[in-house]
């Protein structure tokens, strides 16, 4: 009788063990197909160019794409007529540093995955690390452009915001300067787009126009006038090549790549 109820514990045992690895395994296995889910969301790219804290170039599908990272933003130091601002060179530097460390890769979420400038709106991750976050937790980006459905991952974001700001890094290290929209105050008097244009207006004589700033400038209006496009589209009808920043028709937001030449083709 009692070798009897050994074999029966011993048996019972077994069976919970079984049981027991069974439900590890099945753990495991779901983990990592999540994991592969994520990751299959996720699309290689090759990087062109860094152009900002918040904004890179590159190649997609075979073509050079411009992308504005999704849900945050940091200080200015590239848009036309607006002046540098503090942190803003260390977020691009920054940036850079980091999208050039590694594997890049793209995510997209489930709303629009361009904005109005025709740039791709995303997530960007180098060799697995998400670049937001790093640029949220090092303080040099706030959590911004909140626009549903494109709303992933902004609680996550918001979290490691909140632990930079406690330890007011960077950009929160200055009382007043993150705002709900944008950053106050500057490093510089003025951008480098202004400073370009006094050279053309005040020399007499020059050499002949390019043909592209020919076509632009021979159906300028009068100093002083301006003239609004609501688009490249509208614009192109009377300047087919664009026009350059110091044009009166130029608009900051129709220049896609911030080299001061807007709706160029």
């Amino acid at each position: 009788m009692k070798k009897c109820l050994l074999a029966i514990a011993a048996l019972t045992f077994s069976f919970s063990l079984t049981a027991c690895n069974s439900s590890t395994a099945s753990h495991k296995t779901e983990e990592t197909a999540d994991v592969t889910a994520e990751n299959a969301d996720r699309v290689p790219v090759t990087l062109t160019k860094a152009v900002d804290g918040d904004t890179i170039k590159v190649k997609y599908k075979g073509k050079e794409e411009t992308v504005r990272y999704l849900l945050v933003d940091t200080p200015e130091t590239k848009k036309p007529n607006s002046c540098v601002q503090p942190y803003g060179k260390d977020a691009s530097e920054r940036n850079k540093e980091l999208v050039s460390s590694g594997k890049l890769e793209l995510e997209f979420d489930k709303g629009d995955r361009t904005d109005k400038y025709d740039r791709l709106l995303a997530y960007v991750y180098v060799d697995g690390q998400s670049v937001q976050e790093k640029l949220l937790k090092e303080g040099l980006a706030r959590v911004a452009y909140i626009y549903p459905p494109n709303t992933k991952y902004v609680e996550q974001y918001k979290e490691v915001e909140k632990s930079a700001q406690s330890k007011q890094l960077a950009i929160w290290s200055k009382s007043g300067y993150v705002t709900d929209k944008g950053f106050n105050g500057c490093v510089s008097a003025k951008a480098k787009t202004v400073q370009k244009t006094n050279p053309k207006q005040s020399t007499p004589q020059k050499p002949a126009n390019s043909p592209s700033e020919k076509s632009a400038s021979d159906s300028a209006p009068a100093t002083g006038s301006t003239e609004v496009f609501a688009n490249c589209t509208e614009l192109r009808k009377k300047y087919p090549n664009g026009v350059p920043s110091s044009h009166p028709a130029y608009q900051s937001k129709m220049d896609r790549d911030h080299d001061n030449y807007a709706c160029e083709r």
